[in-house]
């Protein structure tokens, strides 16, 4: 961050799935006539019977009873996984507690955990409208303890109506389960791809970068392609038989247009384990019935000019061999580092908690804690939380005014000496706040989001004094009264509402602010947008009426102004944190890859979490959320996380922290060559941040790499360290922080600093940025070691030139080479001289005069030069 002076304050596509049972049938009819005529011996084709799972479905699904003994006691207490609460009912016959399974399901068995006040008599029962009931059993005598009923049954709704009491008191339940069919040939098909590293060979490549070997490494960013022929095929030897019950296809877009599965003992006799199949744009997962050691994709026609290409073959197996073993559950614990308050505790208790985790975390920029602390809905009083490094604050009701604190939610600078601009990683969403003395004080450096906050009075983005600060963001908030940010130099705002702005630095900008400045750049340098063309909120933790835990997804909004709650909650879709594998950092990357395949959510709570393999995500609309500045550390070089080309997935709230070994990519969205659309329902990426070295010594070439079309990023930092531990030109090596070849995506908060080469590549048409914050490499050793060919330096944002259309409005660049102050950058930024290609509110500054940027974009602009550290502006281009 700028160690120069300080600026004076101026205070005035979705995917299909093929069924079993429309392979099955499909099979039966072609069985005679493909095998006189290809002399291949079908295997048999058997739809098995379905397992009884062991996923508890109820835990946190809404709950509801005839009656309650006290507050004590409420019906959610039997579905929230803690034998340590329960329900108990009033002291009469009959009763009732019944669940929301929230979608009709095959029921199996209930499992009941009565306390010492359970029914003498009862029955189970199901229904479709939690109105018009059915017996799953007949009368059942209740026993001591647990008791667990199978049943066969069909139903939404599931409840326990208690007959007769078994003691004076009413009925009572510790648990209350349900468990429902999965599937599987009497045994359970597994989720491990026991295909992953084995033998591959296929009847031909492309060429040598597309091996047979790439469709079985686990990595959804390497490919198999064929030769531009039919038929071709790929197989993979599983190293023993095994039963097959599921094969898992991850298509590019050269798939197949007519296939098959096979399978072999020997790897040259094969059978039919599926009929000819229709391929599938994206992932096609092939429910199948089979033994063999050897497992193929017989391509029988080509669905483009191009060959077959595969990302990733997977497949499944069923008893003995290498089966995934049983399915991981949705929902649990959060786990120690995230602190729940409830209005129920004193503020002295709260209070001590909060104090205790600043006094930890104040000065920890590079420690390994990290924490979230979360207030249920209601009021507290007599607080101030002070958030240091890796901590968030969330409030957990459904809206922002649903948690209310009377006292101050304070980020301060007297740890670094009055000096704000190293204040990162930290966080506050999804509350209220009532200053004490009118203004609350968020004096914040990069990767600090304040999200979702009511403030019902002022706000101030300084620190104590006024001293430096380099912020910063706000999303989705209202202010009431008016943000001073004094001596912030930039800072962006979105989709909010404020009661006024004091002044500007360098580079204010609101997209979609209500009571916003008015367009002025550059004096003041206020950039101001309407409204924003298209956005979503970040998905966040709330808990339901019923105590339950779920995850919001805010629905995307297009020309969007204010908050998204201004008329009530704010529009979406909720799920349970059931329908969510909640991590803990102990959680190797081959567990997380199983609950991802399950088709469960992530939930990182908070952490640092190493990754021994890639994480893939391949299912449309999955949400990986992170608490508390989860952080997610690839070893061995591996690309921390992969995103399918598929719609709707959301990556928010977490931190790639480069390895030892240089990764590629930290996190690519999108295989290369992704073209699907997205414009319905986008792919977004939200306070992601990125860092290579600082916390120790790291290397990755690209942290974010964008393929997918109409992908929203909002609100990243991508930071080569400039200070901290394993800081040098060849310590902790990176070349870009951004690349972006998807087409129509557009970036919001858009933070990249000190990458080696362009902080920022866009390849892809209709791109757009609203703002753009950037400090180029302080550490070149001299001008010879950073050159671009004949060109002195690299650009901080760089638009291809093939590009014809792009569009950004308030973007800075700033320099400071302090190792060798003579460096020169030709251009803070570069782009091709089109029409199509529009800048809008360009800056870029020297900083106290080390070193300089000759021009503004291209060969516009004057040099940005000497002490005085004043901007040199460009109002738009060409």
């Amino acid at each position: 961050m700028p160690p120069s002076s300080p600026p004076h304050p101026a205070h005035g596509r979705p995917r299909r799935r093929r069924g079993r049972s429309g392979l099955v049938a499909a099979g039966l009819v072609a069985l005679s006539t493909f095998a006189a005529v290809t002399g291949v011996v079908p295997a048999t084709y058997t739809a098995a019977a379905a397992a009884c799972g062991t996923a508890n479905v109820a835990q946190g699904k809404t709950a509801s009873a005839s009656s309650t003994e006290n507050a004590a006691s409420p019906a959610s207490a039997a579905f929230d996984g803690d034998a340590g609460t329960r329900w108990s009912s009033a002291f009469s016959d009959p009763q009732w507690i019944q669940v929301d399974l929230g979608s009709s399901q095959q029921i199996c068995r209930v499992v009941l955990s009565w306390e010492t006040a359970r029914a003498q008599t009862f029955k189970i029962q199901v229904s479709a409208n939690g109105s018009t009931w059915s017996d799953a059993t007949a009368t059942v005598n209740g026993v001591a303890g647990t008791q667990s009923l199978d049943v066969s049954a069909t139903g939404r709704y599931v409840r326990m109506y208690g007959l007769t009491r078994a003691t004076a008191y009413g009925y009572s339940l510790w648990e209350f389960a349900v468990n429902t069919e999965t599937g599987g040939g009497g045994t359970t098909c597994g989720t491990a791809n026991v295909a992953q590293g084995k033998t591959a060979s296929a009847s031909s490549t492309e060429n040598a970068a597309s091996p047979a070997s790439a469709a079985f490494d686990g990595d959804a960013g390497t490919r198999w392609s064929s030769a531009f022929s039919d038929p071709q095929w790929i197989q993979v030897d599983l190293g023993s038989s095994q039963q097959i019950c599921k094969v898992i296809l991850n298509w590019e877009t050269a798939r197949a247009q007519t296939f098959k599965i096979q399978v072999s003992a020997n790897g040259s006799t094969w059978s039919d384990a599926t009929a000819t199949v229709n391929g599938v744009a994206g992932t096609q997962s092939l429910d199948v019935s089979a033994t063999g050691r050897y497992v193929r994709m017989y391509g029988l026609t080509r669905a483009t000019a191009y060959g077959y290409s595969l990302w990733e073959f997977a497949v499944n197996t069923t008893g003995g061999g290498d089966d995934g073993g049983p399915g991981l559950p949705g929902g649990g614990d959060l786990g120690p580092n995230v602190k729940i308050f409830d209005p129920s505790m004193s503020s002295a208790s709260i209070q001590n908690t909060l104090d205790t985790i600043f006094d930890q975390q104040e000065s920890n920029q590079f420690g390994s804690q990290r924490y979230a602390l979360l207030f249920k809905p209601g009021t507290y009083s007599g607080l101030n939380a002070q958030i240091g490094f890796y901590t968030s604050i969330s409030g957990l009701g459904q809206s922002p005014d649903d948690v209310t604190i009377n006292g101050d939610i304070t980020v301060d600078a007297g740890w670094f000496n009055g000096n704000a601009t190293q204040n990162f990683w930290r966080s506050a969403e999804n509350l209220a706040v009532v200053p004490v003395n009118g203004t609350d004080r968020w004096a914040v450096a990069q990767a600090a989001p304040f999200r979702r906050i009511h403030v019902r009075g002022g706000l101030n983005l300084a620190p104590n004094g006024y001293g430096w600060a380099s912020g910063g963001y706000i999303a989705d908030s209202k202010i009431d009264g008016t943000v001073g940010p004094y001596s912030q130099q930039q800072w962006f705002t979105r989709d909010s509402t404020i009661g006024g702005w004091t002044n500007a630095v360098w580079n204010m900008v609101f997209s979609g602010v209500v009571g916003a400045p008015a367009q002025s750049f550059p004096n003041p340098p206020y950039t101001t947008l309407a409204t924003s063309p298209v956005t979503r909120e970040k998905p966040y933790l709330y808990v339901d009426s019923g105590g339950a835990y779920r995850v919001f997804v805010p629905s995307p909004r297009t020309n969007s102004s204010g908050v998204s709650w201004a008329n009530g909650p704010t529009p979406g879709t909720s799920i349970p944190l059931t329908q969510f594998y909640v991590a803990k950092p102990s959680d190797s990357a081959a567990t997380l890859n199983q609950a991802l395949s399950q088709g469960l959510n992530l939930l990182f709570t908070p952490g640092i979490y190493h990754l021994s393999q890639t994480l893939n995500v391949t299912r449309a609309n999955t949400v990986v959320l992170g608490l508390g500045y989860a952080t997610l550390i690839p070893d061995n070089g591996v690309v921390a996380m992969n995103v399918a080309d598929v719609d709707g997935v959301k990556i928010a709230g977490l931190l790639f922290d480069a390895g030892t070994v240089n990764s590629p990519v930290l996190l690519r969205v999108g295989p290369d060559g992704a073209s699907g659309s997205h414009a319905a329902n986008p792919i977004s990426v939200q306070d992601v941040f990125f860092r290579i070295g600082g916390a120790g010594p790291g290397s990755a070439t690209t942290s974010l790499v964008v393929n997918s079309d109409n992908t929203i990023i909002d609100h990243i930092w991508a930071w080569r360290a400039d200070h901290g531990a394993g800081v040098g030109w060849n310590t902790n090596p990176a070349d870009t922080g951004v690349i972006v070849n998807g087409d129509n995506v557009i970036a919001y908060g858009l933070f990249v600093e000190h990458y080696k080469k362009y902080e920022v590549i866009w390849n892809g048409e209709g791109g757009r940025t609203i703002f753009f914050q950037n400090e180029l490499p302080y550490d070149p050793p001299n001008q010879a070691s950073w050159m671009n060919g004949s060109t002195r330096g690299y650009a901080a944002y760089k638009v291809a030139d093939n590009v014809n259309t792009h569009e950004a409005w308030g973007m800075g660049s700033y320099c400071n080479f302090s190792t060798d102050p003579s460096i020169v950058a030709e251009r803070g930024f570069e782009a091709p001289n089109k029409t199509g290609v529009k800048f809008h509110d360009l800056l870029t500054v020297s900083l106290g005069g080390v070193g300089t940027i000759a021009h503004v974009i291209n060969d516009t602009g004057g040099a940005a030069q000497g002490t005085a550290t004043v901007p040199v502006y460009v109002v738009s281009y060409p």
